[in-house]
């Protein structure tokens, strides 16, 4: 009796177990970044991680700083039906259309990493680029790192993006009144590349700069390279920016870069699509979900320690 009893319960279990197999979604996890930047593999991995985690599907796609190919991208998964979808914003207001058009079908679209007001999204989760930007200037100028008449470099991956636009919004409003100029220069989305244009630009300006801002994780993370390519000591220079990756834990720990961004790459994408599938079953999000954290030498071996998996 007891052995029929348990096969009940075992039948129960795998008929409750097969619907919910078959109930398994499909969302969307779309990136302006490209799959060379590293920290965009931090990203990636919790995409990845979630849909291992829940049983969904997650497809996903790079667009290298393509706005017309992510427009592209996000239409092709309104078309396919998503149960969900979550997307950086690559330039501002470029999804305020695309949004309308997802969330007349009914489709819950979340915007993460990089925030864009104007569109309409279900939510967002990442960081406030222009509050970074403030506080990366504040930091130089509080530590003394640079003064009224001084300029300050910062090199970004694609101008125009939306993340290099609002946090040079945020420097602005700090550098503008102190009388601190500063120049925006493209680094591109290649490594070596990255890399080659710093050295050049360095090698020709070395003697004004008196700090640095990487407006990027690839910039930033190219530092130590960069230096001592120029010849440049580390701290000779002040550097502040992104952080979401090991070479900036790195350069941190050895003194290349002041202080690094974090913003939690991995829970980032693992967050919004959480939200995006509770919105698909009918619990929509009220609220946004802020990260992110300005780490130096005495804590950036916790940041090191996530990025490497330890």
């Amino acid at each position: 009796m007891l052995t029929r009893l348990r096969l009940l319960a075992i039948g129960l279990i795998v008929a409750l177990a097969i619907p919910a197999a078959a109930q398994a979604k499909t969302f969307y996890w779309i990136s302006h970044g490209g799959p060379a930047d590293p920290v965009w593999t931090y990203f990636l991995a919790g995409a990845k991680q979630w849909a291992k985690d829940t049983g969904n599907t997650v497809n996903t796609s790079f667009h290298n700083g393509d706005v017309a190919s992510q427009q592209e991208a996000v239409r092709a998964a309104i078309a396919a039906k998503a149960d969900g979808i979550t997307t950086t914003s690559p330039d501002p207001g470029s999804l305020v259309e695309i949004v309308k058009e997802a969330r007349a079908a009914n489709i819950p679209i979340i915007n993460f990493n990089t925030p864009d007001p104007k569109a309409n999204f279900n939510a967002y989760v990442g960081g406030d680029n222009v509050t970074f930007g403030k506080h990366w200037a504040q930091y130089l100028v509080d530590k003394g790192l640079v003064k009224k008449g001084d300029f300050v470099w910062m090199p970004v991956e694609i101008p125009g993006a939306t993340y290099g636009v609002q946090e040079e919004e945020g420097i602005k409003s700090v550098f503008g009144p102190l009388g601190i100029t500063y120049e925006v220069t493209e680094a591109t989305l290649d490594q070596a590349e990255v890399i080659n244009r710093m050295v050049d630009y360095l090698t020709a300006n070395k003697a004004k700069v008196k700090a640095i801002i990487g407006l990027g994780d690839l910039v930033t993370g190219s530092i130590k390279r960069v230096f001592d390519q120029v010849g440049i000591k580390p701290g000779e220079i002040p550097v502040v920016g992104w952080g979401n990756s090991l070479d900036t834990t790195q350069e941190v720990l050895n003194g290349y870069v002041n202080a690094g961004q974090w913003q939690d790459p991995q829970a980032t994408s693992y967050v919004a699509l959480s939200l995006a599938n509770m919105a698909a079953s009918g619990i929509p999000p009220g609220f946004n979900v802020i990260t992110g954290a300005l780490y130096e030498k005495d804590t950036a071996a916790v940041y090191d320690k996530i990025l490497s998996g330890k």
